[in-house]
């Protein structure tokens, strides 16, 4: 049985959200045929990526940076996983409140050295949270951008599941 890895983050609900979509958009592609693991990234290992067929990278941008709970599980996974997980699939989601564009080249170049296939453009949901109040604020997640999460996780899934990746 194929294995589909989404390890995440969130601070204020968005992009956990974006992460449920992505779960069920797996499900509902594939049923019981890959396992989709969720794996939040303080808790997340090198066992867990080097044990998945695939991967679902979710984040909040933070400061113009990935969430540092995420680099954290990239620094403790680099070095491990460093070429056991060469041409392995990944997908990239990215909740920010304005731009997004600093955590998607972060997490690409990591990604790149990690020698990951990048699969699918990178998932980005912009909440337009621009003051102090709203920044902190817990996330909506709009019914097309869950959507749009439920694709990419559904996509994923069923090229595991099909051989495609």
């Amino acid at each position: 049985m194929k294995r589909l890895l989404i390890v995440w983050t969130s601070t204020t609900f968005g992009t956990a959200r974006m992460v449920e979509a992505a779960y069920r958009g797996a499900v509902q592609a594939t049923g019981d045929a890959v396992a989709i693991d969720l794996e939040h990234a303080r808790d997340a290992q090198a066992t867990h990526v080097l044990a998945a067929d695939g991967l679902i990278i979710a984040t909040p941008e933070h400061l113009a940076s990935m969430a540092g709970l995420m680099k954290d599980f990239f620094e403790r996974i680099y070095y491990p996983c460093l070429d056991r997980v060469n041409g392995k699939p990944y997908a990239l989601m990215v909740c920010a409140g304005s731009d997004g564009q600093g955590t998607i080249r972060q997490v690409e170049r990591i990604a790149t050295g990690l020698r990951l296939k990048r699969v699918a453009e990178p998932l980005l949901v912009i909440t337009n949270a621009q003051t102090p109040e709203a920044i902190l604020a817990r996330k909506t997640i709009a019914a097309p951008d869950l959507a749009r999460c439920a694709e990419l996780g559904g996509t994923l899934a069923a090229g595991l599941q099909s051989g495609v990746f």
